[in-house]
């Protein structure tokens, strides 16, 4: 019998010839990242809980303040201290003010074949590698940091055969979110998300990043891609090699197949309160928005500036609006910079932030009110996720979150 790639990347950090879902195995771990949402509370443990606390090899470890940037409260101060000097003792990586930590990693660490941990649900985004990237809690994080392996029980994985090609005006978030409507919140609980089939070429690996930061939103363990050419490229302009480069066996066992046709996918947008509540964006036009938000580590790459800005040129943010336009690194932020994306929205009127969580985060800009609305390309639109427990999150792309910023409502492109 055949694997996945998922399980290929498992049972080689195992040390094992073979790997099958429902087998729980040891692995050595290629390295794990840790953010400012708990590193605190990971570092707590380290000092009071363990007996003889050591770390397995700093060389791995990725520590990234991005959650709360700069800090907005003297207990978040304390928090990110505690975090950067536990990193400055260590001789651990550590990045602040530089951007949101998968698009840190993505940027400057991630390899094909690696198996990583990251304390944040979304690290399945290091997919689009052809990665195994998995969040994880403080405590696995911790047994991680310490003895640099831990333990995984090898999920099943579900093939997702893409075919055809996405229209103009329709983008790889559309497609997510059109998928996670149809398969639901728990549709892939503890499960790989494998996106493959020739649909899967016409995606650029900040395509599939979109694909695989969502994948969690359908309860999935991680998303994957093979590393393919397109892949190895992007990795080679980052001056990276792969660790290695695995394709699924013929032979190799899936849970479920599904073939979906890009095609076919049109704007759409996942409703209050639950991001599997997806509908065509054009049964929600009209609906008053107090606030559009475009950034985070889902959809604020520099693809998206370009395709916000390409809408916005020349037009004005409404006046009951307010757009935060936060690009999701430090690299992004001064690529927008030379393209004249970051004058556009300036002159547009919308507000352009630090590369962070940010509204997203919902915890430190762009805080909504009470019964206000937002427009978002962040990852969740629960209840109070960005704000007042009465507040309403829409999910949508750029193209829909900056053309809904411009009519003061939500609107197509």
């Amino acid at each position: 019998m055949g694997m996945t790639i998922a399980e290929k990347i498992i049972a080689a950090a195992a040390g094992v010839d073979h790997v099958k879902p429902g087998d729980i195995h040891t692995v050595n771990l290629d390295r794990l990242m840790s953010n400012d949402g708990t590193t605190h509370l990971t570092v707590d443990m380290y000092h009071n809980k363990l007996t003889n606390p050591r770390i397995a090899d700093p060389e791995k470890l990725v520590f990234i303040v991005d959650h709360n940037v700069p800090a907005d409260n003297p207990k978040t101060a304390a928090a990110q201290k505690k975090m950067r000097d536990f990193a400055r003792e260590h001789q651990i990586d550590f990045w602040e003010g530089k951007g949101v930590c998968h698009q840190i990693m993505m940027e400057n660490y991630v390899c094909p074949g690696e198996l990583i941990f990251g304390a944040d649900s979304h690290t399945c985004t290091y997919g689009a590698l052809g990665a195994f990237g998995t969040g994880v809690g403080c405590t696995d994080f911790l047994y991680g940091m310490v003895t640099g392996t831990s333990w995984v029980l090898v999920p099943e994985s579900v093939k997702f055969n893409l075919v055809g090609k996405l229209p103009e005006g329709v983008y790889p978030r559309d497609f997510m979110l059109t998928i996670i409507g149809q398969i639901g919140a728990n549709g892939c609980n503890y499960q790989v998300m494998e996106f493959c089939g020739e649909g899967a070429k016409t995606l650029s690996v900040n395509d599939r990043m979109v694909l695989c930061n969502l994948s969690v939103e359908a309860g999935a363990k991680t998303g994957i891609f093979e590393a393919d050419e397109i892949a190895l490229a992007y990795l080679q302009e980052q001056g990276r090699k792969p660790k290695a480069v695995y394709k699924s066996d013929p032979d190799a066992v899936y849970a479920r197949e599904y073939t979906i046709d890009m095609s076919a996918i049109e704007p759409v947008i996942a409703r209050p309160d639950f991001v599997d509540d997806v509908v065509p964006a054009k049964e929600v036009c009209g609906v008053k928005i107090d606030e559009a938000f475009l950034g985070s580590c889902n959809n604020g790459r520099i693809e998206e500036l370009r395709i916000g800005a390409g809408i916005i040129k020349g037009k004005k943010v409404a006046d009951s609006v307010r757009f935060l336009v936060v690009p999701a690194s430090l690299s992004v932020y001064k690529q927008a910079l030379k393209e004249g994306l970051i004058d556009i929205f300036m002159e547009s009127g919308a507000i352009v932030m630090n590369p962070n969580c940010s509204v997203c985060w919902g915890s430190c800009q762009g805080v909504i009110g009470e019964n206000e609305v937002l427009i978002s390309t962040g990852t969740r639109n629960f209840k109070g996720r960005a704000g007042h427990p009465s507040s309403k999150v829409y999910l949508g792309s750029a193209a829909t979150v900056t053309a809904s910023a411009i009519a003061g409502e939500i609107t197509l492109a």
